[in-house]
């Protein structure tokens, strides 16, 4: 999502999970115009320090013993749901629905009034705050994100300026406004793209099947590409912080197209600028959880952990074993269960659910897909995962296993 999270609402390849943008889409209702934005004056979570009263997915997160795998998912809200695809029949403006305060909270309230994730993850894009730091795009009805003048050189650089969170207050307000809804009961979730993601869209000037152009542009421009990155890498960060103070217990960050780079490559092009957002992020908000999670990461796992993230989310082609092994018990892992098990008899999706906490261990492990939930899946099949989730018992299902396999976590 790109991936993000809750972006199963459109048909195009979008650029996240969820998706949400904050100026000029081009869509078929009639063009949507934000409020102005006021003044900010948000609480400062970022100061909290670890409590017992944390939600349990930040406990699991930090790696402290809990009862249970925490679980959400994501692409949990979007139009494989009957309550969104209402709503977007009332709101046919994709911008309305994800630039309007109460809009975005209605949306991401909806699988936790409807299933009761562990986490609630605000509905929103990667490219949101694009805007706000000076690259303008629309989304189009077919082709998705669109940035009408990508840059490719000095002079396209000349656009871009320190990211203005002025313009993102329906962020910062809607997270807030979760906050407060779900409680303790859940942790909220911000996330950003990763400054090579958010570049593939702002160099290609859309989505893109190949990465040609910005692949080539390591070798023949790699000063102008270096310096877009390090401008993201700061805007990104920001933005990040933004996020905590506005309420977010957790961030995830989404290198969703990372893993088209190869491992070295990646190292050099992704790696080091993902590691700076979060030394800036840490340094101010120490206790905040960070997930990182690519789209094929299997050859780029033991290059993640040393980000220094927090969590390492896996997608579903990884062995969750093999990840666990690979990556040691120091650090939690998320995921990461086969999207398309949610097709399956419950019974199947039952016995995957448990096959991947086993796998996992009792700690350090939220459970979730190993991608966004697809077009199409059965809510039924959604609202089973979420109940199996909560029926499982570390005590109960390692009781016979912890002496069997010492690479467990105890």
């Amino acid at each position: 999502m790109a991936t993000s999270i809750n972006s199963s609402a459109l048909g195009w390849k979008h650029s996240s999970f969820f998706v949400q943008s904050n100026n000029g889409f081009n869509v078929a209702s009639p063009p949507f115009k934000p409020k102005p934005p006021r003044s900010s004056n948000f609480s400062l979570y970022c100061s909290a320090a670890s409590s017992s009263s944390d939600p349990l997915l930040v406990k699991a997160a930090r790696g402290d013993p809990v009862s249970r795998p925490p679980a959400w998912m994501m692409r949990q809200a979007g139009r494989y749901m009957a309550v969104y695809k209402n709503l977007a029949e009332k709101y046919p403006s994709f911008r309305e629905r994800s630039e309007t305060t109460e809009l975005i909270v209605e949306i991401s309230l909806q699988p936790w009034k409807a299933f009761r994730p562990d986490g609630v993850i605000i509905f929103s894009d990667i490219l949101t705050p694009l805007p706000a730091f000076g690259v303008d795009f629309d989304i189009e009805e077919v082709r998705g994100p669109v940035i009408h003048s990508p840059i490719h050189s000095e002079e396209g650089l000349k656009v871009l300026h320190p990211i203005d969170l002025d313009r993102l207050k329906f962020v910062g307000d809607s997270l807030k406004i979760l906050r407060r809804e779900v409680g303790g009961h859940a942790a909220v979730l911000g996330f950003v793209g990763a400054p090579w993601t958010i570049a593939t869209y702002i160099v290609e000037g859309g989505t893109t099947r190949t990465y040609t152009t910005i692949k080539s542009m390591c070798h023949t421009a790699p000063h102008v590409l270096r310096t877009l990155l390090s401008h993201l890498t700061q805007a990104i960060a920001d933005y990040a912080i933004f996020q905590v103070e506005s309420g977010a217990h957790c961030i995830q960050i989404f290198d969703s197209w990372g893993g088209q780079l190869p491992p070295e490559m990646w190292e050099c092009w992704s790696k080091s600028y993902i590691k700076e957002i979060v030394n800036l992020v840490k340094k101010k908000c120490p206790e905040v959880p960070i997930v990182l999670y690519i789209n094929g990461n299997g050859g780029l796992l033991e290059r993640m952990k040393d980000t220094g993230v927090d969590v390492i989310g896996l997608d579903w082609t990884v062995d969750m074993a093999d990840g666990r092994r690979r990556l040691g018990s120091g650090i939690s892992v998320q995921g990461n269960v086969d999207p398309a098990y949610l097709f399956s008899p419950l019974d199947a999706l039952t016995e995957e659910i448990q096959r991947v906490v086993r796998c996992a261990g009792p700690r350090r492990h939220i459970l979730n897909l190993g991608h966004g939930v697809l077009v199409g899946t059965p809510e039924e099949a959604v609202a089973h995962f979420f109940e199996v989730a909560r029926s499982l018992q570390f005590e109960t299902l390692f009781q016979n296993n912890t002496a069997k396999d010492p690479n467990l976590v105890t």
